[in-house]
C-alpha cells in the first residue's frame, strides 16, 4: 500500500529524475531485455537504439513521480500508456518483471547512498499502485472490445484479401477475418496491432487503420523503412493469401465530430489516419482542408483518390507541398517546406478550427509552432506520435 511517507519519499526523488531519468531507464530496459525474451516482442529494438524509448518512458516516470498525490494531472499520458498497451497485448504477468527490472535499476543506477531500503520500498509501492490501475483499465478494454459485435480479446488471425502498392515507398493491405466474422468498429484515427515472425523472430507493431470502418475489413497502409525489420518483411515477404494475426484496434488519438471547419495535415505516411478522419468527415458534409507534404510526386500516396474526391464533394479543399520537383511527377501547390506563410494562405479565414496532424518528428515541430503563430486554438489542436511520445517543443 501507497503511505504519505511513500509519496514524500518518491517526490523527493523527482530531482534525480530530472538529472538522471535517462540513463536510469536505458539501464533498466537493457536489463528487462537481456535478462527476459519474453518481452522483447513488445518493444520496438529501433525506438532502442535511437533513444526515443528510453527518453519517452524517462518522462513518463517523471511526470509519475512529480503527480503521485494527483494522478489525474496527467491529463493524456494515462490514456496514451493504455490505449498502446492494448495495442501490444500488455499484460497482467508483464507488470511483475517489468517492476522488479525498474527497482533493480534504480538500486544500482542510484547506488545504495542514496537508493536506500526505504526509497526501493516506495517505489515499489507507488509503482504497484500504478500497475494496478493499468491492470484495471486495460481488462476494461479487453473485455469491452471482446464483448462488442466483432470484437476479440488477444491475437485473431486475418487473410492478406488484397495488396496494392501506393506510392514508391508505401503498400496497403486489406485484411478480412479467416473464420469469416465481423470485424470491430473503430474510431477514425486508431490503429491496429500486429504480431508477425521474421527470421525466427516475434516481433508487435501497431500500425494506423487507413480506411473507414465497414465491419468486414480492415486497411493498412506502411512505408517501407530503412532497415524496418516489420516494414520491409511486409513488403517482401507477405502477399495476397497470407495470414497474420492482429490485435483489436485501440488509440486515443480520434476524429471529434462537430461543425468546426476540419483541417487535416500529413507529412509522408503520416497521411495514413488522415484518411479515414477524411471519408467520416465527408459522409457529414462537414467542410475539410486537406494539407499534405511529401519529399516528392513519386512518395505520395492516395493523391488521386484524394483528387476524386474533392471532385465529388465541394466542400473538400486539397494542397499539396512537394519538397522538391521531380521531373514527370505530378505537379503540388507549392514546393519546398511547408512553412507558416503557406498554411496561412492554405487555412480557413477563421482560425476556430480543428485541427489534426502528423507526420515525422521535424514536420510535427514545425506545423505546431506555425499552428501556434497562425493563431489556431492549442486545445483544437491535435497530433499522435508514430513511435514513443516525444515533445513538439
Amino acid at each position: 500500500m501507497l503511505t504519505a511517507e511513500h509519496r514524500t519519499i518518491v517526490k523527493a526523488t523527482v530531482p534525480l529524475l530530472e538529472s538522471g531519468g535517462e540513463a536510469l531507464i536505458t539501464h533498466f530496459y537493457k536489463m528487462l531485455l537481456d535478462e527476459n525474451p519474453s518481452v522483447r516482442p513488445l518493444f520496438n529494438q529501433a525506438h532502442q537504439a535511437s533513444g526515443a524509448q528510453p527518453r519517452a518512458l524517462a518522462n513518463g516516470v517523471l511526470m509519475y513521480a512529480r503527480h503521485i498525490d494527483e494522478l489525474e494531472q496527467l491529463g493524456g499520458l494515462v490514456s496514451q500508456i493504455i490505449s498502446k498497451h492494448v495495442a501490444l497485448q500488455i499484460l497482467p504477468e508483464h507488470y511483475p518483471i517489468v517492476g522488479g527490472c525498474l527497482l533493480r535499476a534504480i538500486r544500482e543506477v542510484l547506488g545504495p547512498e542514496i537508493a536506500t531500503d526505504a526509497v526501493i520500498e516506495a517505489w515499489a509501492a507507488a509503482y504497484q499502485q500504478l500497475a494496478d490501475l493499468l491492470i484495471g483499465l486495460e481488462e476494461n478494454i479487453y473485455a469491452e472490445k471482446e464483448q462488442a459485435p466483432g470484437g476479440w480479446r488477444g491475437a485473431r488471425t486475418f487473410r492478406v484479401v488484397r495488396k496494392v502498392a501506393e506510392s514508391e515507398e508505401i503498400t496497403s493491405f486489406h485484411f478480412r477475418p479467416v473464420d469469416g466474422g465481423e470485424v470491430l468498429e473503430f474510431d477514425p484515427g486508431q490503429y491496429i496491432g500486429m504480431r508477425v515472425i521474421v527470421n525466427g523472430e516475434e516481433l508487435r507493431r501497431n500500425y494506423s487503420l487507413s480506411a473507414a470502418a465497414n465491419r468486414h475489413e480492415y486497411r493498412i497502409s506502411v512505408k517501407r523503412e530503412p532497415g524496418g525489420k516489420v516494414s520491409n518483411h511486409l513488403h517482401d515477404n507477405v502477399h495476397e493469401n497470407d495470414t497474420l494475426e492482429l490485435f483489436a484496434p485501440s488509440g486515443d488519438f480520434k476524429l471529434e465530430h462537430n461543425d468546426k471547419t476540419l483541417v487535416l495535415i500529413s507529412g509522408g505516411v503520416g497521411i495514413t489516419p488522415t484518411l479515414a478522419m477524411l471519408q467520416a468527415a465527408l459522409a457529414t458534409q462537414r467542410p475539410v482542408h486537406f494539407i499534405h507534404s511529401a519529399r516528392h510526386g513519386g512518395v505520395h500516396a492516395f493523391r488521386d483518390w484524394i483528387d476524386g474526391l474533392a471532385a465529388r464533394h465541394p466542400q473538400l479543399k486539397h494542397f499539396y507541398c512537394y519538397e522538391h520537383q521531380r521531373t514527370g511527377d505530378a505537379k503540388a501547390h507549392a514546393y519546398g517546406l511547408l512553412d507558416a506563410q503557406q498554411l496561412d494562405e492554405w487555412l480557413p479565414e477563421t482560425r476556430d478550427v480543428d485541427v489534426y496532424f502528423l507526420g515525422p518528428l521535424g514536420f510535427m515541430k514545425a506545423i505546431k509552432k506555425h499552428l501556434k503563430a497562425l493563431g489556431v486554438p492549442a486545445k483544437q489542436s491535435r497530433y499522435e506520435f508514430f513511435g514513443p511520445a516525444a515533445a513538439l517543443e
